[in-house]
């Protein structure tokens, strides 16, 4: 028995460790690679902050003038907006952009927000906002759950409670 017990923790062990393990080598693995230059060498140029659903968050620096529809194109644009869906599940998605630029002199940080469905044109004050050095710009792209959403997250959580009450069973 005790033999058994030893091996059922090990598998344990196993399959809940090995993931973090190797997730967390990955995430190390990434972390040297978020500077992204869009600016050729030798131009004047900003340094911007993109965060949230981009296709590839980083640090960008890039060429000064830079508009934020530019910026989010570099970024490979909306993560959850690209893909091989149809345009009708995404009438209703609405889509945040936020810019926050820390103002030293005053020790408070002030905050543009940019709000618009996707089925609408992108706010012309998006063209025009003035992008500075060191601002953060976050994206975040808001829609309601599908049925698929749902599963994702059901079916894994269905699959480790099969996958344990069949392993316990087997070493009985």
């Amino acid at each position: 028995m005790h033999r058994r017990l030893k091996y059922v923790v090990s598998v344990v062990v196993l399959l809940f460790l090995t993931p973090v393990i190797l997730y967390a080598q990955f995430d190390q693995e990434m972390l040297g690679n978020r500077y992204i230059r869009v600016a050729d060498m030798g131009e004047s140029a900003d340094t911007l902050n993109v965060w949230g659903d981009v296709g590839s968050s980083g640090r960008y620096i890039v060429p000064k003038e830079t508009t934020l529809p530019e910026l989010i194109s570099y970024s490979l644009g909306y993560a959850q907006v690209r893909g091989r869906s149809s345009r009708n599940k995404w009438a209703k998605t609405q889509i945040e952009v936020k810019v926050s630029r820390y103002k030293e002199n005053l020790n408070e940080v002030d905050v543009s927000l940019f709000k618009y469905k996707f089925s609408e044109p992108e706010p012309v004050d998006m063209f025009q906002f003035d992008l500075q050095n060191n601002d953060i710009v976050s994206l975040e792209v808001r829609r309601k759950p599908t049925f698929r959403d749902y599963v994702g997250v059901i079916a894994p959580v269905v699959s480790v409670v099969a996958t344990s009450v069949l392993l316990i069973e087997n070493l009985r």
